[in-house]
């Protein structure tokens, strides 16, 4: 199943992944033109900066006044226009995916970056980039379900493994979540713009197995793909085998609506005031009842078509919710059951230069 371009421009994630590939075109043609065009797409990125931006000026002692360029979005569209694009490979999708899911934040608002790609002019413009890199064989994998024969889980160094206890687990997570919307509740101000901030995430709990799919030689997506990242540079990499009956697949932002209808937990006073940061809007916010979901399903899988799609946006949800998808990476999936790790094929992996490479045995 291949991806297309309304998927790629339906979410901020997928709008970012198309800018971050064109810019990334720019700066390897290494020509003026290619030059011009990304600064003026960086300039118009900045004025829609919430959180401020430093600009350093080096003078050698010359007092006149400097006044930064302007450029507006339709600027940055005609700029994005003058880009030729690469040729995807496997290793520039990659970055471009990698890029996306670094700038995803749910504590503050969008950056500069992501309101620019929000606009109809950049939106309009960014369509070309999107038929491009949909039009490519190497991105026809970001639909697909779960890769069986070829899943992997990836315990930063330091990081506890996975519990076997997954329904201690879950009731566990279930009272945690509910204990601490209510503590909100009594704590927190109900204005979603008061200097607030807790839990933004909506994932299973993180003590389930967690596995993604091989990239061929750069190991598992697991390394490169990464919301929140804390920098990690080293990392275990775990081949599991994995026996999936029954794994509920979020492809867009339609499955993820469905599963919080499906199974609704209100974290209103927990999420409101960074989902009204991440959104602009302060809502009814209902995640799925992960402890409700596993007791009909052995796995939760989310696509990367799902991922561009879905993340760091507002879901409606039917009976008058909404939710944000927060936290999860894109082709990772949660497991309740059906898993058993291979350890004699742990293999040890390193990042250097933003690079992950595999440490010889």
């Amino acid at each position: 199943m291949s991806v297309d371009a309304d998927v790629l421009l339906a979410g901020p994630r997928g709008r970012r992944l198309c800018l971050e590939y064109a810019l990334a075109c720019a700066f390897r043609a290494e020509t003026t033109e290619s030059r011009e065009a990304a600064n003026t797409i960086w300039w118009a990125a900045g004025a829609f900066e919430t959180n401020g931006t430093t600009i350093v000026l080096r003078s050698s002692g010359d007092r006149t006044r400097y006044d930064p360029p302007t450029a507006s979005p339709a600027d940055a569209a005609a700029a994005l226009d003058a880009i030729g694009l690469d040729a995807p490979t496997s290793a520039t999708l990659r970055d471009a995916l990698a890029a996306s899911v670094q700038a995803a934040m749910y504590w503050q608002e969008p950056d500069g970056r992501d309101l620019l790609c929000a606009t109809d002019d950049v939106r309009a413009a960014l369509r070309r980039v999107a038929a491009f890199l949909a039009g490519s064989p190497l991105a026809a994998w970001w639909s697909d379900g779960v890769a069986e024969g070829d899943q992997w889980a990836v315990p930063w160094d330091g990081a506890g493994r996975a519990s076997s206890d997954v329904a201690a687990d879950l009731r566990g997570w279930r009272e945690r979540t509910l204990a601490d919307n209510a503590r909100a509740a009594r704590e927190r101000p109900d204005d979603p713009t008061a200097p607030w901030g807790g839990p933004w995430w909506s994932i299973p709990p993180t003590s389930l197995v967690r596995t993604t799919r091989g990239l061929a030689g750069d190991g598992p997506a697991g390394l490169w793909f990464v919301e929140d990242s804390f920098g990690e540079d080293a990392a275990s990499a775990t081949p599991v085998d994995v026996y999936p009956a029954r794994v509920v697949e979020i492809d867009g932002p339609e499955d993820w609506a469905r599963l919080c209808a499906q199974h609704p937990l209100d974290v209103t006073a927990s999420r409101r005031h960074d989902w009204f940061r991440v959104t602009g809007l302060d809502r009814r916010w209902v995640i799925p009842d992960w402890a409700a979901v596993a007791a009909e399903a052995d796995a939760v899988h989310l696509s990367v078509a799902g991922y561009l799609s879905t993340a760091t946006r507002l879901i409606e949800v039917d009976g008058g919710g909404a939710s944000v998808l927060a936290g999860w990476n894109p082709e990772e999936t949660f497991w309740f059951r059906g898993t058993s790790a291979r350890p004699a094929g742990e293999q040890r992996w390193r990042r250097e230069n933003d690079a992950w490479e595999r440490i010889a045995d």
